[in-house]
């Protein structure tokens, strides 16, 4: 059960996280979006599993040229409440949360829409030269911004302690059981959509070492990572070596053609 104080908490993060990924970037991520909200919950782990997962949904994505991408740090928020709330596991939560993100597109298209009202009055101000009212404007316009994410999530923490029980009670088995699956094969979508950037064809060898220490092995996250940047490490220490080796035979190869000039 969502008490009224975690309820104010959610919507308050809801509202400054996505004016904190507009300006300085501290928490503007599902990581550190699921953390928050699992502290908020009482369940750091939940929230730590959730938000990680999501990360992994987002890896290489960005709205490239201003355009709007699902909101997964909002899925983060509400995958979290109802892993916790629910008690029916992160997998179900996360397959709840992507709808969620998905939703929130046309919210973010709305609030772009809403603040061409406020940057025309800015526009209009600055020929007028009057900068305090323009930097007025400016702060309202931050003020939709929080609106699109933290009424949402008011609205649907408000809603979903009155219903959510009566909700999951009659979701069909095979609905949940299809959101646990989606739930555990979206982050993989990510981590495909990281490699289309990535040299991954020349540094193949890499990737296949850490498959087999992550698969085979058993290794933890920790763990592989700590041997990428061991190999890492490797890999740049030789080009270093051979950068150096080929300067020096450049070196040799000018003093050589000086001396015969002479």
């Amino acid at each position: 059960m969502t008490t009224w104080w975690q309820i104010i908490l959610l919507s308050a993060l809801a509202f400054w996280m996505i004016i904190d990924q507009l300006t300085v970037c501290w928490i503007s991520n599902p990581l550190c979006i699921g953390m928050i909200s699992g502290l908020i919950m009482g369940n750091l782990q939940t929230g730590l599993i959730v938000g990680a997962t999501l990360q992994l949904m987002v890896l290489g994505v960005s709205t490239y040229g201003g355009a709007s991408m699902p909101d997964f740090l909002t899925g983060a928020i509400i995958g979290t409440v109802y892993a916790v709330g629910a008690n029916k596991g992160t997998q179900f939560a996360i397959g709840l949360a992507v709808p969620v993100g998905l939703l929130m597109v046309q919210l973010d298209v709305l609030a772009r829409f809403t603040n061409t009202i406020f940057q025309k009055r800015i526009d209009r101000f600055i020929t007028q030269n009057k900068p305090q009212a323009a930097g007025r404007n400016a702060y309202l316009g931050l003020f939709t911004w929080g609106i699109s994410r933290g009424l949402p999530v008011f609205v649907l923490l408000i809603v979903g302690n009155r219903m959510i029980k009566n909700v999951l009670a009659t979701v069909p088995t095979w609905l949940t059981n299809g959101l646990k699956v989606s739930g555990g094969i979206l982050p993989v979508v990510g981590i495909a959509i990281l490699l289309r950037y990535l040299p991954t064809k020349k540094y193949f060898s890499y990737l296949l070492i850490g498959f087999i220490a992550a698969a085979y092995l058993k290794l933890p996250m920790l763990g592989v990572a700590l041997l990428g940047l061991a190999l890492a490490l490797l890999n740049y220490q030789r080009k270093q070596t051979q950068s150096q080796t080929s300067n020096s035979h450049n070196t040799e190869y000018e003093n050589e053609a000086g001396e015969y000039e002479n």
